[in-house]
């Protein structure tokens, strides 16, 4: 276990992996605004143990991955999707497992839809379908799912916190992972606050990361779901206050022979608590 600088394209990405490399491999996508620190160790490791070469990464403007200057950051979604094939590529893999949480699951439908040939199967963490259902709305325009929950609403349209004030920003990513967790559980904020400490202080500039929330689509597939052939599987919290259960259920509805995974009470994102149950159904689905 290592981190790696790779270069692919002119684009420089931190990338870090587990296990064997003679083991099918798996690559992780974490959502926007989150660096691979999210992809917590542990879990990492599990699925290393269960026999799979297992690789977690930074995005641009997260961890140790290249920054761009604040609010412009001269790359769109459609970029981040390609850098999934950018870090494969770097590590010499023809195609990989996937597994994307939140937005990370977005960009996993969309490399499957546009880069067909670098995905053995999909995993679909916590997110909701990318692309509408043929009939539907065009593209850019929310599908008929429910919206967030009103905590988590409240909680996004707050006004910022001061970015040059460590101790303000690491409180407010606490308390934006309770929100996340979703109100069911307990909530182990001891845990969540070195995480984040972690991941604030190992950053090259951690408000860099607020570039994603700025970013503009680019050029995303127009094939439906419904084109997507590889085995798919959907985990899903039925407390997910970002995207409610029916998005999971949306999303394995239209993906063909698609399972869905319910976590009961769980929230947005791998809780520790589901860590085995979660793992465990990725070691089944990609064996």
């Amino acid at each position: 276990m290592a981190e790696r600088v790779i270069e692919v394209d002119g684009i420089e990405l931190c990338t870090e992996s587990f296990g064997d490399p003679a083991d099918p491999p798996v690559l992780l996508i974490m959502g926007l605004g989150a660096s691979m620190l999210w992809w917590e160790e542990g879990f990492c490791r599990m699925l290393a143990a269960g026999g799979r070469f297992v690789i977690r990464y930074d995005h641009r403007d997260t961890g140790r991955s290249v920054t761009y200057e604040p609010g412009r950051p001269g790359y769109t979604g459609a970029d981040l999707v390609a850098d999934a094939a950018r870090v494969l590529t770097a590590h010499e893999i023809p195609a990989a497992h996937i597994v994307g949480v939140s937005a990370g699951g977005a960009f996993a439908q969309l490399l499957a839809l546009d880069h067909a040939d670098r995905v053995r199967s999909l995993v679909l963490i916590s997110t909701s379908p990318a692309v509408p259902a043929e009939g539907e709305l065009p593209p850019g325009l929310p599908p008929d799912l429910p919206p967030p929950t009103e905590e988590f609403v409240r909680f996004a349209s707050a006004a910022p916190v001061d970015g040059s004030d460590v101790d303000s920003v690491i409180d407010h990513e606490v308390a934006y992972a309770g929100v996340l967790a979703g109100g069911r559980r307990p909530f182990d904020e001891a845990a969540a606050r070195v995480l984040v400490r972690r991941d604030v202080e190992r950053a090259h500039d951690f408000g860099a990361a607020r570039n994603h929330d700025v970013l503009t689509d680019g050029t995303v597939p127009q094939a439906p779901l419904s084109s997507i052939a590889v085995p798919t599987l959907v985990i899903h919290g039925s407390a997910d206050p970002m995207f409610p259960l029916r998005h999971g259920e949306a999303l394995a509805e239209r993906i063909p022979g698609a399972r869905l995974l319910v976590l009961e009470d769980a929230g947005h994102g791998v809780d520790r608590a589901d860590r085995a149950t979660v793992a465990a159904a990725i070691l089944d689905h990609t064996s």
